[in-house]
């Protein structure tokens, strides 16, 4: 029962925390590279964009410290007997994102903010080019250990019992981990479609209501289509890489992904699946060959079935079950998925109708824009259905192989606590998140002088509808 509730008051903070890292990560790249244009250009309109939504990038910047700051003391309280196993080995990344990386975002965005008109302009334009810098670097350090959990390396074993643990014997190992390259890459260009997908919808929404900024969101809005096409095209990419290696490396993952139970060669892909996921299912729609493509880039590769899997595990590991909830994993692969073609959809639709050029007006049609404007929601759903995948398609293990996460609790939290700051952390986030979404609509709809815009009547002739 314990275990279970760790397993909640963790997921919950996570994923609510995880829904601000990417958002940071991106817009801190986007309004960089506006301020950049900036200062190459002298244009005012581009100065006042950085403004603008580096207000944006600020307000979801703190949110993303004060949930971030939960999370870390959650291993210490809740999963001491993980924390010990791991200690020796996460010990050097944690450390490093938090005395290198994040230590370089906060100390460089008070320089942006504050040296404003203090600074020489390309001093203040390369403080905020820095913390951008600084989130990625940021993401490298905590995925290293997200890594580590997902594929072990550079380590040895050293105790017995409850006094086993990891130690690190090979530092350059864990940097040079191939899950970690592929699942930086991966996060990190999701984390920039996501902020791109917020800044067109956002400039969508500005140009729907017509006001006197609307060269200046047009100009908004062509950057980001263009940064999310280029960035959610190369997530195909990585994530094609991932599932080779996950393919490789958790074979159980890859076979829950898709809930195929028998081993096969040419394993086709099913796209929606109604019924029963354990083999009677009432409708499906598949795409022969196509799973065999993802895990081994052959036509006729073979995919392990969950089955296999299960028997490989059972006999390296011991019994027990190595099959994780099939439900979560198959439909969790497919959001990630179908959001991920969607964005690519909107956004090379959205850059095509632009394509008038740089001075003309944003035209596309009521319709679209409203489009793009529910298309905001879209990164953030990818995100978590894929982050959820992650850790839960490799359960049981909390780190794969070694530590299964019903041994990784802390043992002396009793089951009051556990469910009372369960509680209070879901009542907290909630308020919180209305806090947050408050201010970001509040924010987004200000026009760019940082005044609300007064309402103005629009006339049919003010619209182009296509």
């Amino acid at each position: 029962m314990n275990v279970l509730l760790s397993r909640w008051q963790f997921g919950i903070t996570i994923t609510y925390h995880f829904l601000f890292v990417p958002l940071t990560i991106g817009l801190a790249f986007l309004v960089a590279v506006m301020q950049v244009l900036a200062y190459r250009t002298r244009d005012e309109e581009w100065e006042r964009l950085t403004r603008f939504f580096g207000t944006l990038f600020l307000i979801n910047f703190a949110m993303g410290i004060v949930t971030g700051i939960v999370q870390e003391f959650q291993f210490g309280m809740n999963w001491s007997n993980y924390s010990v196993f791991v200690g020796n080995i996460f010990g050097a990344p944690l450390a490093m994102e938090g005395l290198l990386a994040f230590f370089v975002e906060s100390t460089f965005a008070g320089v942006w903010i504050f040296g404003r008109n203090r600074l020489p302009p390309l001093v203040h334009t390369m403080s905020i080019c820095i913390v951008s810098l600084g989130t990625i670097v940021s993401a490298f350090f905590i995925l290293t250990a997200n890594a580590w959990m997902q594929h072990p390396v550079g380590y040895h074993i050293v105790g017995h019992g409850a006094g086993r643990k990891a130690e690190l014997t090979n530092f350059w190992a864990v940097l040079r981990n191939s899950t970690l390259w592929a699942e930086f890459s991966h996060t990190v260009l999701a984390a920039l479609v996501t902020g791109a997908m917020v800044v067109l919808g956002v400039s969508g929404w500005q140009l729907l209501r017509r006001n006197t900024n609307v060269t200046a969101f047009t100009r908004s809005a062509r950057l980001s289509a263009a940064v999310a096409l280029i960035c959610v095209a190369l997530v195909i990419v990585t994530g094609d890489i991932q599932a080779r290696l996950m393919d490789t490396q958790q074979p159980m993952k890859m076979a829950a992904a898709e809930a195929v139970y028998r081993t096969r060669s040419g394993a086709s892909f099913s796209l929606i699946t109604i019924g029963n996921l354990s083999g009677q299912p009432i409708f499906q729609i598949r795409i022969p060959h196509l799973l065999s493509l993802i895990a081994t880039l052959s036509w006729n590769g073979r995919v392990t079935g969950i089955t296999g899997a299960q028997h490989a595990e059972a006999a390296k590991y011991g019994p027990g079950s190595y099959v994780p909830v099939l439900w979560v994993t198959y439909w969790g692969f497919r959001i990630m998925v179908g959001l991920g073609f969607l964005i690519l959809f909107a956004s090379a639709w959205a850059l095509w109708r632009s394509r008038r050029g740089a001075t003309r007006p944003f035209e596309l049609g009521r319709w679209t824009l409203w489009v793009l404007v529910g298309c905001i929601a879209a990164p953030f759903l990818a995100n978590t259905a894929g982050w959820i995948f992650t850790e839960m398609g490799r359960q049981p293990w909390i780190v794969y192989g070694l530590m299964k996460t019903g041994l990784a609790a802390s043992p002396n939290v009793s089951t009051g606590y556990l469910i009372g700051t369960l509680t209070g952390f879901t009542l907290l986030y909630t308020v919180l998140g209305v806090i947050d979404l408050g201010l970001m609509a509040k924010y987004a709809q200000r026009d760019l002088g940082g005044e609300e815009p007064e309402p103005a009547a629009r006339r049919r002739e003010d619209v182009l509808i296509y």
